[in-house]
């Protein structure tokens, strides 16, 4: 497996109950698909660069994992198909040492 990283943004119109079951199904995704969830950061609302689905701002958090190719695969699919992410990004981190 590899390490990565998701930073995605959430809906900010959502309520918390809500953003925290968004964070909670991103993990379960990862996990359903043979990867290891790591570190969660919950940075919380931030302005946006510019206008995203016309919204100004967001939630943004950035999680840690594990996985492989298809872990990458459906979370992509995942995160395109669900309305409740604004944006998402997936990086392949740098291996220590």
């Amino acid at each position: 497996m590899r390490a990565y990283e998701v930073t995605y943004i959430i809906d900010p119109q959502l309520e918390d109950e809500q953003i925290d079951a968004a964070v909670e199904q991103l993990n379960q995704v990862i996990t359903a698909n043979g990867g290891e969830v790591g570190e969660i950061d919950k940075w919380g609302k931030r302005r946006l660069a510019y206008e995203v689905a016309e919204k100004n701002e967001g939630y943004y958090v950035v999680v840690t994992f594990d996985g492989e190719n298809n872990t990458l695969d459906e979370l992509d699919r995942f995160l395109k198909l669900n309305e409740n992410y604004i944006r998402h990004i997936i990086i392949r981190r740098d291996s220590e040492g």
